[in-house]
């Protein structure tokens, strides 16, 4: 089966505002912390969250419209992975410093 990567913002789409607007949901920053210890990808339904599959669906897609994740499909699975190197070649230490805050 052929993967096809979902719509996102290229890199020089990716603004600031959209970026910190998608990290500051509690849920949300948790997919990130989930995705930032899985450099190869998560599979969206593995990580455990206090919500509904489309709740996690819509929260997932705030994420890869922000340009904070891509995902793309293998299957019928979607994969999710953290745009670490687009986001510190444009926003250099921001990621880090938010991966790191206390939670």
């Amino acid at each position: 089966m052929a993967t096809k990567v979902l719509p996102q913002p290229e890199r020089d789409e990716i603004r600031v505002e959209a970026v910190l607007q998608a990290l500051g949901e509690p849920v949300r920053l948790t997919i990130v912390r989930a995705l930032a210890d899985n450099p190869a990808g998560v599979c969206c339904g593995e990580i455990e969250l206090p919500v509904t599959a489309s709740t996690r669906a819509h929260h997932l897609k705030t994420l890869r419209e922000a340009g904070v994740l891509s995902t793309h499909t293998d299957g019928t699975r979607r994969i999710s992975m953290l745009r670490r190197e687009d986001l510190e070649a444009l926003y250099p230490g921001l990621l880090t410093g938010i991966l790191s805050a206390k939670q």
